[in-house]
């Protein structure tokens, strides 16, 4: 008995899934947008998602899809099961340049949600967040005004993106930006899982007074994304005590990198 060939897609099939994955590359592989932006629905992106996978052109990721080649992207409770003592340490040692009458911005991720979490009992603050774990922590914490940029919820790592956030960033300037990390190279900068975060990340850099990078010494010369956000100014390096050295030089060797180990 024969065994009957895998029929080929459709030509129609074919020029959709060929766009989806020219749309994944370029950073845009969330299921939803996908369906919006092609008229098809979430059930179709998923099924060409799931070829495009099994092809081995891209990673599935939660509710959507990376280029092949890259990490696939974990959920905030696998974030935040790892490294918990030295996130800790982070966001304590963050916390320090922290002082009353600050207006902060505090990025998503789960250190910088640390953060947010220590600064829930101070007065006297106004925090700027596009994160729904600092949002989570600090709604209804009385000395704090609490400034949420708008958009939609970015899962999984719970970060609210979108132009409405971008205009309202435009028109402030914080004190101090805390920016959270997937991975920290030297050259590159932070790796990002999509276009659109690693220029939301660069926006905030750009609108701060002080730029604070938190993220621990696993994280450090890592690229897990194809995308990344670069700051051209001075700014400061907030990682654990497990930080190689070799690796600490390789982000002051420019001098415009402060590194502080909790």
């Amino acid at each position: 008995m024969s065994t009957a060939r895998p029929r080929a897609p459709r030509r129609g099939t074919a020029r959709r899934r060929d766009d989806i994955l020219r749309e994944v590359l370029a950073g845009n592989g969330e299921i939803t947008e996908l369906a919006a932006r092609f008229g098809i629905s979430v059930s179709t992106v998923r099924r060409d998602l799931q070829q495009l996978a099994g092809d081995g052109h891209i990673h599935r990721t939660y509710g959507g899809a990376v280029a092949g080649g890259h990490a696939a992207e974990r959920t905030l409770d696998e974030k935040e099961s790892g490294n918990r003592a030295q996130k800790e340490a982070i966001a304590r040692a963050a916390a320090e340049h922290v002082h009353d009458g600050d207006v902060i911005l505090i990025d998503a991720g789960t250190t910088t949600g640390r953060l947010a979490r220590l600064l829930q009992s101070r007065g006297s603050l106004t925090v700027i967040t596009n994160s729904t774990i600092a949002l989570r922590h600090l709604a209804e914490a009385q000395g704090i005004e609490l400034i949420v940029l708008g958009g939609r919820v970015r899962r999984p790592n719970g970060a609210i993106l979108g132009p409405e956030g971008e205009e309202t960033l435009r028109r402030l300037t914080p004190d101090v930006v805390f920016l959270g990390a997937d991975g920290l190279h030297a050259r590159d900068g932070l790796s990002c899982p999509t276009l659109e975060q690693a220029h939301s990340k660069e926006l905030m850099a750009e609108r701060g007074r002080e730029v604070l990078v938190l993220a621990d010494s696993s994280k450090l010369g890592d690229s897990p994304f194809p995308y990344h956000a670069r700051h051209i100014g001075p700014w400061t390096l907030v990682t654990d005590a497990a930080a190689a050295p070799d690796q600490v030089m390789e982000f002051t060797a420019g001098g415009k990198c402060e590194v502080v180990t909790a």
